[in-house]
């Protein structure tokens, strides 16, 4: 390797002719073409990627076949949901596999993502909160099993900006999803909803 005295590095192989195609002289039509092995690297590189997308495509077939259209054509024809208040325990009940229904809470409100199926069912990508209060999951960003709790969530330690992003969270499922009624804390008594307020609501949403 050494200096040209042009402020250029240029090895010891390197010849004059490589130094005048690479200036645009004869044979040079300007940038040089790229060793062998950097295209064949790109290649693989493509076919990795096109493998790759073609699995997420299989997984994603899978999971929308006939059983999944079938689940989403039952889920379609249940009626709306009157207005009540769930235990967690009650909660648990409309996970989409011991119910075709499917709730979670966000934020102490319960909402019917039962349209939402494809996402919060059993196999969706965020179906572990199917029947659960999945606050601290979408506030965290956590979508595994250390988002949930088996008990009453106060969501007492989470900080401000988490706390914003469940509010955010929740004014998002109350605009796409029907809200059906509030998540109870323990020893607190459900609410004793009238129809007049259960069609209100919902056709406020529509």
């Amino acid at each position: 390797m050494a200096d040209d005295g042009d402020g250029r590095i240029r090895t010891e192989g390197s010849s004059s002719s490589s130094s005048s195609s690479s200036d645009g002289g004869p044979g040079g039509g300007g940038a040089a073409e790229p060793p062998a092995g950097e295209m064949l690297l790109n290649v693989g590189l493509l076919a990795l990627v096109l493998l790759a997308a073609y699995q997420l495509y299989l997984r994603w077939a899978t999971r929308s076949g006939p059983g999944a259209a079938a689940r989403q054509s039952q889920a379609a024809a249940l009626p709306r949901m009157k207005r009540r208040d769930f235990s967690l325990e009650q909660l648990r009940e409309f996970d989409g596999a011991r119910n075709p229904r499917i709730l979670l809470a966000v934020n102490g409100k319960v909402f019917d993502v039962t349209k939402g199926s494809k996402f919060y069912g059993p196999e969706g990508p965020y179906g572990i909160f199917a029947g659960r209060d999945a606050s601290r999951g979408l506030a965290t960003f956590c979508l595994d099993k250390d988002a949930l709790r088996d008990e009453y969530d106060d969501l007492s330690d989470l900080n401000a900006v988490q706390m914003e992003s469940v509010r955010e969270w929740e004014m998002q499922f109350k605009e796409k999803y029907d809200y059906v009624g509030r998540l109870l804390k323990p020893g607190e008594e459900p609410s004793e909803y009238t129809d007049e307020e259960d069609t209100k609501d919902h056709t406020k949403q529509e």
